[in-house]
């Protein structure tokens, strides 16, 4: 059963052994499940049962299912379990793990459990929280492996098998000097294929790239990910080695980053089915309020040119062609634009380059769409007229479409401003407005006077 996922049949026995009070059973499968798995379970049973199943595990329980689930469904556990409870296990949790954990705690059961903490880990988690939030010192590891540069392999290998203080899992082992700064480092393959005598001086590889302990967490992931490491040491202010952050560490970071992005396009801060009905929809409210008052703005434009429609109704046909292709084409821009902003394939010496280029695509989509909409509106109303002006607002729309979809996205970045939570409302709604103004305008100019 090991790594297997929680399916419905599976759910639907452990909730009977959980109503049954069977706890052979209960004892025998967990046993079989890795963290994240009973963290899965934790999230799809009912609170009844998931209190019920709490209380049974919480002698045992590992603060590490804790790092896995939904922070609703986390706060509910934190409320069930004894914090002394929670402290023991958190004791026993790598360093960033612990330090994530508690983090993310409402500020009374961080307190509480923090107190309870053994003196050696309460210190660590405390001094982690002094650190920046989404900053490298809140990512990294406490526990690595340093070692000095007159070692041999041998009496590395020996030290690493004697101190159980050490992390299970490392990459590399950080050679340093005699006030802790880094000479470089060697990963643990190179020390698996030489010989034990060897000095470690002469293995140091001293290309290392080196973190800052207040580098943000977005500027890491970049790190790792134009570099490809697979971990990168953290120094304070004087350069001297005090942690470690792994990829698995940025792999999490990386899905954060994306999963706020995507979210915040679409005006939400995250995605959590248990949280509270109606602290969910008030957060969706604020967005559409925005949404709201685009569409005030663009009805204000139409009733400007309210008798232009009456005089001629079939505009009011072609009307949500002008705005709707505007958008869409400006919606595309903006989402490539704020990817490579995020990514930093947008550069100061490429800036110009990328503009015209999305300026000669605007104008590719302009013309192209211009022709089909307006030779399909005159085929279908016998007005060539009409075809005319639908085909000029579409491909004035398109241009300025792209044009905007590029530099909001650049100018709320420039202005400290996320561009992924502002950028798609802005753009949309001068997309609609000037597409009503274009479309209608023109009608009023030519068919009207």
């Amino acid at each position: 059963m090991t790594g297997t996922a929680i399916t419905v049949a599976l759910l639907t026995q452990f909730n009977q052994w959980i109503e049954h009070r069977d706890y052979d059973a209960l004892q025998k499968a967990l046993s079989d499940l890795h963290s994240a798995d009973i963290a899965d379970l934790f999230i799809q049973l009912s609170a009844e049962n998931r209190k019920l199943l709490a209380d049974y595990m919480a002698p045992t329980f590992d603060a590490e299912i804790l790092t896995y689930l939904d922070p609703s469904v986390k706060d509910q556990l934190v409320a069930i379990l004894s914090p002394r409870d929670i402290a023991e296990s958190v004791a026993r949790l790598d360093s960033d793990d612990a330090i994530e954990l508690v983090e993310d705690l409402n500020e009374s059961a961080k307190e509480e459990i923090i107190s309870y903490l053994p003196m050696a880990s309460r210190q660590v988690v405390e001094e982690g929280l002094t650190f920046p939030e989404d900053s490298a010192g809140r990512l990294m590891q406490r526990e690595f492996v340093a070692a000095p540069e007159f070692w041999t392999i041998e009496e590395l290998f020996a030290y690493i098998r004697k101190d159980d203080t050490l992390p299970e899992d490392f990459y590399s082992v950080f050679i340093i000097d005699p006030s802790h700064k880094i000479l470089g480092y060697i990963p643990i393959s190179h020390l698996l294929k030489s010989h034990n005598k060897v000095i470690l001086r002469d293995l140091i590889m001293p290309d290392v790239h080196k973190i800052r302990f207040d580098e943000d967490q977005e500027d890491v992931a970049y790190l790792f990910r134009h570099y490809n490491l697979i971990s990168a040491p953290v120094v304070d202010d004087a350069e001297r080695l005090i942690g470690v952050i792994t990829v698995d560490d940025i792999v999490d970071v990386i899905d954060e980053e994306a999963e706020e992005d995507f979210l915040s396009a679409v005006g939400m801060g995250s995605v959590d089915f248990h949280a509270n009905t109606f602290l969910t929809a008030f957060n969706r409210i604020r967005w559409l309020l925005l949404l709201l008052a685009n569409t005030i703005l663009s009805s204000i434009v139409i009733n400007h040119f309210k008798g232009t429609i009456n005089e001629a109704v079939i505009l009011a046909v072609l009307m949500p062609i002008v705005t709707s292709m505007g958008g869409n084409a400006g919606i595309q821009v903006v989402t490539v634009t704020v990817r490579a902003i995020a990514t930093r394939d947008i550069r100061p010496n490429n800036v110009k380059k990328i503009i015209l280029k999305e300026l000669t695509i605007a104008l590719i989509n302009g013309l192209v769409f211009a022709t089909i909409a307006g030779s399909l509106a005159t085929l279908w109303f016998h007005n060539f007229l009409v075809g005319g002006i639908l085909a000029t607002a579409i491909g004035l729309n398109l241009l300025w479409a792209g044009l905007a979809g590029i530099m909001i996205p650049l100018i709320l970045a420039r202005l400290k401003i996320d561009p992924a939570v502002t950028a798609a409302p802005i753009l949309t709604t001068t997309t609609d407005v000037l597409g009503f103004f274009l479309f209608l305008g023109l009608a009023t100019l030519l068919m009207v006077h």
